[in-house]
């Protein structure tokens, strides 16, 4: 049976990277995190409905992807990021994502922990509360009882720690 693997978190935590590389060892795919390639449209000045339109583009993504993963569904990002990223930028969330935060689940949340160097880009806007941001990610977990592992390292230590885990999450 597929498990899917929601890799979540604040920015410039090693998200991207750590999908990729977790696909990679795994001989499967990954779910790339749609909001990249809807913000290099419309840049930074988005609104709400934006955000809206990215999580359902996310849900879209990963099921299409379903359909060509082989034991594991790793996906970049999930509806956590975009509850967190709407409450944090306009105060307010929209129903649907809150909706699909608790309908959508996965059998393992990878939170990583900023650690990491920022790594400035077009689209990262927060390089000085990730620590914070990282505090309400755990919050929302728990809140939700979900199970999460928190996926810290540099490098290849990161990866290996991610390994573990879902390995863990394999022998269950």
């Amino acid at each position: 049976m597929l498990k899917r693997i929601s890799i979540t978190g604040p920015e410039s935590t090693g998200k991207s990277e750590l999908a990729a590389g977790l696909a990679k060892h795994y001989q499967t795919v990954y779910v790339p995190e749609y909001s990249r390639e809807y913000l290099k449209e419309i840049g930074t000045n988005y609104t709400l409905d934006d955000v809206l339109n990215i999580a359902k583009g996310q849900i879209f993504s990963e099921i299409r992807f379903i359909q060509i993963a082989n034991q594991y569904l790793f996906c970049d990002t999930d509806m956590l990021v975009a509850k967190i990223w709407c409450r944090e930028v306009f105060n307010e969330c929209p129903e649907w994502i809150e909706k699909m935060l608790i309908e959508h689940t996965y059998d393992l949340y990878l939170l990583c922990y900023p650690d990491l160097v920022w790594e400035p880009d077009a689209l990262r806007e927060n390089p000085e509360n990730r620590k914070y941001l990282f505090g309400e990610f755990v919050k929302e977990l728990e809140l939700q009882n979900f199970n999460y592992q928190i996926v810290k390292g540099q490098g290849i230590e990161r990866l290996k720690n991610a390994i573990t885990f879902v390995d863990n999450l394999g022998a269950a």
